[in-house]
């Protein structure tokens, strides 16, 4: 029987952004199971850091990179987003700041920033290899 493998995501509760993500990591990845972590607009509140979903989110990101031995956690921003209703540019910075927090937390993984558009297509616009936003 084949290894069950994990990766970690990020991701805003907006149902619209669930299963494009979820098929975007398990293609790029390879791996069994997505572990979904989700609130409202997260990258406000990882790049503000003075939220109590901070403190959840970091919970539940234990869970899946302690328990589930996830290697990879990605972080999501995305188009018309209720819980963080600001441009695309802001969203991005607020990316790199989550990112740059998550690399904090957990030095030795992989983390990606990825943006969701108005066709609720995935894009890698940070990584932990290249923290400045790509164009795309």
């Amino acid at each position: 029987m084949a290894k069950k493998t994990f990766a970690c995501v990020i991701n805003c509760m907006d149902g619209r952004t669930q299963e494009p993500v979820i098929q975007y990591l398990k293609e790029k990845l390879g791996v069994t199971y997505i572990d979904s972590v989700t609130e409202p607009g997260p990258a406000l509140h990882l790049a503000e850091q003075n939220s109590p979903w901070v403190e959840n989110i970091k919970a539940c990101c234990d869970v899946s990179v302690m328990k589930h031995k996830s290697r990879t956690i990605a972080l999501v921003g995305h188009h018309d987003c209720a819980g963080n209703p600001v441009p695309k540019k802001t969203q991005l910075e607020q990316l790199k700041k989550g990112i740059a927090l998550l690399r904090s937390w957990y030095p030795e993984l992989t983390i990606y920033g990825l943006w969701i558009d108005r066709t609720w297509t995935v894009y890698e616009v940070l990584s932990d290899l290249n923290p400045s936003p790509k164009k795309g």
